[in-house]
């Protein structure tokens, strides 16, 4: 379980195929705190961490990950935005996050307001219920964000200066591919109308 507060950002520093997997070899500021077997969402996709290493660790993606979503594009020297799972007993800063990405959707553009920015993103319907509503919540990359735009397909979210700062937003630009996890309450309901 997560709540969408990245705690930073973990540069990738090798990648090894074997057979259909993928080994993504990391290095972030608290490596030395994690344990093999632990679970770190990486741009939203929970991942264990099966080897530590010095300063690095490495976790697995398997082909659906990879299919499902964008970690199949990482490549040396990209960031990906890290979280660890939430302790019981902490506070809830973002929203409920299972680390189980939907499907991805591609930024359309962003917009400079001088102070912030406007990320408008598309992504297809999928017939599982993936929505958005407004002032609801979505997850990209493994950030917690409130909607502003709500549309078939498609939504906006305004992003503070400290989040395009400490998340790889700030690498995210028009046609950029982004992971997507939607609100699992709104998944749920969506579910039971559809019944």
């Amino acid at each position: 379980m997560f709540t969408g507060i990245i705690e930073a950002q973990g540069e990738v520093v090798a990648i090894k195929d074997e057979q259909a997997n993928r080994h993504f070899t990391l290095r972030c500021p608290f490596t030395s705190e994690l344990k093999i077997d632990q679970s770190l969402a990486h741009n939203g996709v929970c991942l264990t961490v099966v080897e530590l290493e010095n300063d690095t660790y490495t976790v697995t993606a398997i082909a659906e990950t990879l299919n499902r979503t964008n970690l199949g594009k990482l490549q040396v020297g990209d960031h990906a935005n890290l979280e660890r799972c939430m302790l019981a007993g902490s506070r809830y800063d973002g929203h409920i996050v299972q680390g189980h990405v939907d499907q991805t959707g591609v930024c359309q553009e962003v917009v400079d307001l001088k102070g912030s920015w406007l990320f408008r993103f598309r992504y297809e319907p999928q017939s599982a219920g993936n929505i958005t509503v407004e002032k609801g919540s979505i997850c990209v990359n493994g950030i917690s964000l409130t909607v502003v735009e709500s549309g078939e397909g498609f939504f906006s979210v305004a992003i503070i200066p400290y989040t395009y700062e400490f998340t790889n937003l700030k690498d995210v630009k028009a046609g950029s591919e982004v992971n997507l996890e939607f609100d699992i309450i709104g998944k749920y309901v969506a579910r039971l109308l559809q019944k």
